[in-house]
């Protein structure tokens, strides 16, 4: 694994390039779970922002077997698309399906996007859920081939001022279907730590814009801390073609 520092960009970046994704997979959900141990013996309990798409659902797939306390686990989402609550393309359950039906989460810390009720609904009554946290303990994120993330989109508002609500309704999203709910920018970057898991040959130029300095959403997330980015290293291999 190769760690690339990116100091350059507002957001402060650390590249972590693996050979493999598989090899990625493994060191994501390590990560994860030296954070759930981290939180867990500071704080008692783990929040943690879950992330739609191919490669977090084989990391969840493969969290299933972990040793942990499941019972201090909270489980929230950075976006949900508005279909209904066992629509395969809900990320709620996708996570499930995957992992969050084979442990012993309790249900009520398991925090699904309402947004089966519409965009602007669901946007508010998530907002009331996750009020009461001041930080979560770590998101995860993906990368979309046009730059966004969650369901933050080019051209969209980002909601990246201090004074963004904490869950925005997205119409009109350039991928179906167009109503969602993501949690902001501002909302997202308010967490310990934040890991963007990146795999595909489709998000290169996606990454190239990134490490240039463009303003995609995922440049968005700015904690204080930083941000950690899991990458193939094909991906970075190939940004000068």
């Amino acid at each position: 694994m190769a760690l690339i520092m990116n100091n350059d960009a507002p957001q402060q970046c650390r590249w972590h390039s693996y050979s493999t994704t598989a090899e990625l997979e493994r060191a994501a959900v390590q990560s994860i779970l030296y954070a759930a141990q981290q939180a867990l013996s500071q704080r008692e309990a783990f929040r943690i922002v879950l992330a739609g798409g191919t490669t977090p659902r084989r990391v969840y797939e493969s969290l299933r077997e972990a040793n942990t306390n499941w019972s201090a686990w909270h489980i929230y989402f950075g976006d949900e698309r508005c279909l209904p609550p066992d629509h395969a393309e809900r990320n709620s359950r996708m996570a499930a399906l995957a992992w969050l039906d084979h442990v012993a989460i309790p249900s009520v810390q398991i925090h699904a996007i309402p947004a089966e009720l519409g965009a602007d609904i669901a946007a508010a009554k998530y907002r009331q859920i996750v009020s009461g946290i001041e930080q979560f303990d770590l998101v995860l994120l993906g990368l979309g081939e046009d730059g966004h993330t969650a369901s933050l989109f080019p051209e969209h508002d980002l909601g990246n001022t201090t004074d963004a609500p904490a869950a925005i309704a997205v119409h009109s999203a350039p991928k179906p279907p167009s109503d969602r709910v993501s949690l902001s920018a501002f909302r997202l970057s308010t967490s310990r730590q934040v890991m963007f898991l990146v795999t595909g040959q489709s998000k290169r130029q996606a990454v190239k814009d990134w490490r240039n300095g463009a303003s995609i959403p995922a440049a968005a997330i700015a904690p204080d801390i930083g941000v950690e980015i899991y990458i193939e290293a094909a991906l970075m291999n190939n940004l000068a073609q």
